[in-house]
């Protein structure tokens, strides 16, 4: 069901929401849910004056324990930690959907950066303005992220969080790779959105668009945030 991104109304939004829906019926797993979302959310979101997808990148995130990390991811997030043994438990932001203008950029495997992105301490979590920002945007404190405790997750996993919105992408501190992404690619906006699985992980959906996001429109990404948790809570272990 398509929706026009650069005019994102209430309209828009709930055309949005059922769409998110509808594309997650034959989803057999929580990733092929997310794959299916961000695809969605690519293809339908309508395009820019000269005919471009109002999107040039869409990503789904979620956190998972290094320990539950496979051979590859776990080699790619010890590149990044460069330490001698990684905490078993250690919270890694983990790439599981992806789709944009570019092929290696369609799948999670084939993405170069940001495919796997540890977490060992809300120190380290403020050296990444990008997922800092993007935390504390939600309306969530880093400290929870990093290290769940279970006793306060179902009350974090209940709520209805806020977005992480960037209305000016360009020049932005909170969105690397300017010279590289940015700029080549019209990126104007990013908004993400998500929350907390019942497991304490964190999920979200971030979209990079080439279309200009305001404030409200960006705001109106709480409510799909509450479909996308919908759509993965059939498959939560």
């Amino acid at each position: 069901m398509a929706f026009d991104l650069a005019d994102f109304s209430l309209a828009s939004m709930l055309r949005c929401g059922r769409g998110v829906r509808r594309s997650t019926q034959n989803s057999g797993s929580l990733q092929a849910a997310a794959d299916a979302i961000v695809r969605y959310l690519y293809t339908d979101s309508g395009t820019t004056a000269d005919g471009k997808r109002a999107c040039a990148l869409i990503r789904s995130y979620r956190t998972f324990s290094y320990d539950r990390l496979d051979m590859a991811q776990r080699t790619y997030a010890d590149e990044r930690l460069r330490l001698p043994t990684a905490n078993p438990d250690m919270k890694c932001l983990t790439l599981i959907a992806s789709v944009g203008d570019e092929a290696e950029w369609c799948s999670p495997e084939t993405s170069h950066g940001h495919r796997v992105i540890p977490l060992p301490s809300p120190e380290i979590v403020e050296q990444a303005p990008m997922i800092a920002q993007l935390i504390r945007q939600m309306g969530l404190d880093i400290d929870s992220v990093v290290r769940p405790q279970a006793d306060i997750i179902p009350e974090l996993e209940g709520k209805t969080y806020n977005v992480f919105h960037v209305e000016q992408a360009l020049g932005s501190p909170y969105i690397p790779a300017q010279d590289d992404f940015v700029i080549p690619y019209g990126v104007r906006s990013v908004v993400g959105f998500g929350g907390l699985l019942r497991s304490g992980d964190l999920f979200t959906v971030i979209m990079f668009s080439r279309v200009p996001i305001g404030e409200e429109a960006a705001s109106r990404f709480r409510t799909v945030a509450l479909d996308v948790k919908a759509a993965f809570f059939r498959f939560e272990d």
